[in-house]
């Protein structure tokens, strides 16, 4: 089974390559892809950017050039109250909030797809990994303010979490008719009175508390 993994941050990326055996690199389009294997399964990793166009061009471009049979995302997002900060979140469908292609459309709906785009994994394995289940809306906005946030969760009221690449990646992925799963940390919760207690260490923490995640998730599926 190869499994492609796409890190947002380069400390993820640092945490997962010694893991690698038989590593080698190469350049395509821009991205470096991370060749090698964990525990028997071939891996193709590598960071994609911020934002949709980088996620979704770095998305199709492993996907031609390296086929895998599942892909996983890693990295940061914003939470909406139903998750804190350094909660993991592993979405079990994820939707765009910035989206609205017009009359006879849903709000977040992209054209010619579904409102949402399920992911893979059972509600039980998720659970035993410890992470949040809900939606994850993406859109090529940081999210700050309480009052986008309760935009967003007006459009979803089962948000989890909220980011700027997962929606594309999934997009991608629904077209190409490949599985998609994400796993990110919560960073922040815009209009929450803890934020700046907890924030001091995020950039310490989420990195290894999302990569543990990942390692348990390679050796369940």
């Amino acid at each position: 089974m190869k499994i492609a993994i796409i890190a947002a941050m380069s400390k993820e990326l640092a945490l997962l390559l010694p893991l690698l055996e038989n590593h080698s690199t190469v350049s395509i389009n821009n991205y470096t892809f991370h060749l090698g294997q964990i525990a028997g399964r071939e891996i193709v990793a590598f960071q994609s950017g911020i934002g949709k166009v980088n996620a979704a061009i770095g998305t199709l471009t492993v996907i031609e050039n390296f086929h895998p049979s599942l892909i996983i995302n890693t990295g940061v997002a914003g939470g909406c109250g139903r998750a804190r900060i350094l909660d993991v979140v592993i979405p079990d469908r994820i939707a765009y909030h910035d989206v609205w292609c017009g009359e006879g459309t849903i709000p977040g709906q992209a054209a010619d797809c579904p409102p949402t785009f399920s992911c893979p994994l059972s509600a039980d394995l998720v659970d035993s990994l410890g992470a949040k289940r809900g939606l994850l809306a993406s859109g090529d906005v940081f999210i700050s303010r309480r009052e986008e946030v309760d935009r967003i969760v007006g459009m979803y009221p089962d948000c989890v979490a909220i980011d700027m690449e997962s929606a594309a990646i999934a997009h991608t992925c629904y077209l190409k008719n490949v599985p998609f799963v994400a796993i990110r940390v919560v960073s922040d919760t815009p209009g929450a009175g803890d934020n700046i207690a907890q924030y001091d260490n995020f950039w310490a923490d989420a990195p290894a508390h999302t990569f543990h995640t990942l390692k348990s998730l390679l050796s369940a599926i």
